[in-house]
C-alpha cells in the first residue's frame, strides 16, 4: 500500500443504520498537498429512507447496479491501510465516519485495518475558537474552502483542505513517511488533541483533552476477589504498547485489574513493567520501538525500577 501524509474519508448512508453506506469518499494528501479525490457508490443492500436522500439525493435506482461494500472493499484497503499498517486517517465529526466503517466491516465480516483517526471538526475548534458553527458548509464559508454539498468525495476533499490549512496555522508537518511516535505525539500537542486508534481489536476514540484519554484507561476495575499477592504483577504499574496476538489490550488490563495491579496510560517512573506487542512500523519507525518503549529504556539506564516484557512473557507470568 502506499503511504500518504493523511488521508480524509466521508460516508453518505441510506438510512439511519450506519452499515447502510451508500456512498464512500476518499481523498489523498501527499506532499502536503491534495493527490486525488475518489467517490464510489455503494449498493447498500437494504432500504433508503426519505430524509437521507433529501440530504444527499441518491437513490435506490441510483445504485441497484453498484458493488456492495464487501466487493468494493479490496478497492478500498490501498488507502485504508491492512490489519498490520495503515494511514492517518481524519473525517469531519469523525465519531459518525468511523461508527459507519465499524458498522459495515463488520456486518460483512471484514477484517479491521490499523490506522490512527481524527476528527476535523475537533481540530477545527481547537484551531479556530470561537466560532458560531464548525460545520463543513461553515469552516468552508470561513475559509475560502469550497463546499462538498454532501457528494462524500468532495466532502472528504473539503475535510483535506481544512486539515491542511489547521497544519498550516499550526505548524504541523505531516509529511515524513514513518512519523516515530514522538511526532505523532508532537502532531497531537499542537492540534490539542488526540488520534483516535482503530483496529482489529475494534477502536479508541479520538479525544480532545488528555485527562479523557488517561480516564478511559482507569475505568478498568479489577475484581478483588482475583487479586493474586504472589502475581509479579500484584500492586505494580504496567503500561501495554503495541498490538497483543493472544487477546485484545483492554482484556490484558483487566487481567492486570484483577490481579490487583495498576494500569497506567504512559511510562513514567513509576512504571514496573512494559509488555510490548507488536509493533506497527508506520508509527514507530525502522527500529521498531515505540515512544513508549524508548522512554522505558532511558528510565531504565537511569536506575528505574522497570522491566520490559514481551509478550510471551507477560503470559507466561500471569
Amino acid at each position: 500500500m502506499e503511504i500518504f501524509d493523511f488521508i480524509t474519508i466521508d460516508f453518505e448512508t441510506a438510512n439511519q443504520y450506519r452499515d447502510s453506506v451508500c456512498q464512500l469518499g476518499i481523498t489523498t494528501v501527499k506532499g502536503g498537498k491534495i493527490k486525488d479525490v475518489k467517490s464510489w457508490l455503494i449498493n447498500p443492500e437494504t432500504f433508503f429512507d426519505d430524509f437521507n436522500v433529501r440530504i444527499h439525493g441518491i437513490t435506490e435506482e441510483m445504485v441497484k447496479d453498484k458493488p456492495t461494500f464487501a466487493e468494493l472493499w479490496p478497492t478500498i484497503t490501498p488507502y485504508l491501510g491492512d490489519e498490520k499498517v495503515g494511514n492517518i486517517v481524519f473525517a469531519h465529526n469523525a465519531n459518525f465516519d468511523i461508527k459507519a466503517l465499524i458498522a459495515t466491516l463488520s456486518r460483512y465480516q471484514l477484517p479491521f485495518p490499523s490506522l490512527f483517526f481524527g476528527c476535523s471538526l475537533a481540530v477545527s475548534r481547537r484551531v479556530w475558537p470561537g466560532e458560531p458553527s464548525y460545520s463543513l458548509s461553515s469552516l468552508c464559508n470561513k475559509l475560502g474552502i469550497m463546499p462538498g454539498e454532501h457528494d462524500a468525495g468532495e466532502d472528504s476533499r473539503a475535510c483535506a483542505e481544512i486539515v491542511l490549512l489547521a497544519a498550516q496555522e499550526k505548524g504541523v508537518d505531516f509529511t515524513k513517511e514513518a512519523l516515530s511516535g514522538e511526532e505523532l505525539a508532537e502532531i497531537e500537542n499542537k492540534f490539542q488533541f488526540f488520534f483516535g486508534e482503530f483496529n482489529h481489536d475494534g477502536y479508541l476514540s479520538s479525544v480532545c483533552q488528555r485527562i479523557n484519554k488517561a480516564a478511559r484507561t482507569k475505568q478498568i476495575i479489577g475484581d478483588e476477589s482475583k487479586n493474586n499477592p504472589e502475581s509479579i504483577f500484584y500492586q505494580k504499574n504496567v503500561v501495554f504498547t503495541g498490538v497483543l496476538s493472544a487477546m485484545k489490550r483492554t482484556d490484558a488490563q483487566q487481567i492486570i485489574a484483577d490481579i490487583g495491579g495498576f494500569n497506567q496510560n504512559g511510562v513514567n517512573r513509576e512504571t514496573n513493567f512494559l509488555v510490548v506487542g507488536q509493533q506497527d512500523y508506520r508509527i514507530v519507525g525502522e527500529d521498531g520501538m515505540s515512544s513508549k518503549q524508548e522512554k522505558a529504556i532511558k528510565l531504565i539506564e537511569k536506575g528505574a525500577d522497570l522491566e520490559i516484557l514481551s509478550e510471551d512473557e507477560f503470559l507466561r507470568s500471569i
